[in-house]
């Protein structure tokens, strides 16, 4: 069965995809990772051009779509809300305050 690689998101830089690559990994979503090895050249090219993009297999992308869509609200201070109870939870929460549910936890089940 062939692999069709799909973007599921473009990092910042080498640090930021490692940590989601590893993230994905355990999740046991398969990463490859591209444009790494240009951020020797960050002064001359472009920033877009520098970014190193995380691919997936096109079937696990729904998964690994709300694992980075989790990993971006905490980012950006966005507050989430529980599928288990429904509760509003603030960025910092990893769990869910109300519940304890821890929402990663959520999406490997689906």
């Amino acid at each position: 069965m062939s692999v069709h690689w799909v973007i599921a998101y473009r990092a910042a830089n080498n640090l930021e995809a490692h940590c989601l690559k590893g993230l994905l990994e355990s999740d046991h979503i398969a990463v490859k990772l591209t444009g790494e090895n240009l951020s020797s050249a960050a002064g001359e090219l472009p920033a877009d051009v520098v970014e190193v993009s995380l691919w997936v297999d096109e079937p696990d992308m729904p998964q690994a779509s709300s694992i980075l869509q989790r990993y971006e609200q905490s980012q950006n201070g966005q507050a989430w809300q529980c599928a288990q109870c429904n509760e509003i939870n603030e960025a910092q929460f990893e769990l869910c305050w109300q519940c304890g549910c821890d929402p990663l936890l959520l999406i490997k089940t689906e």
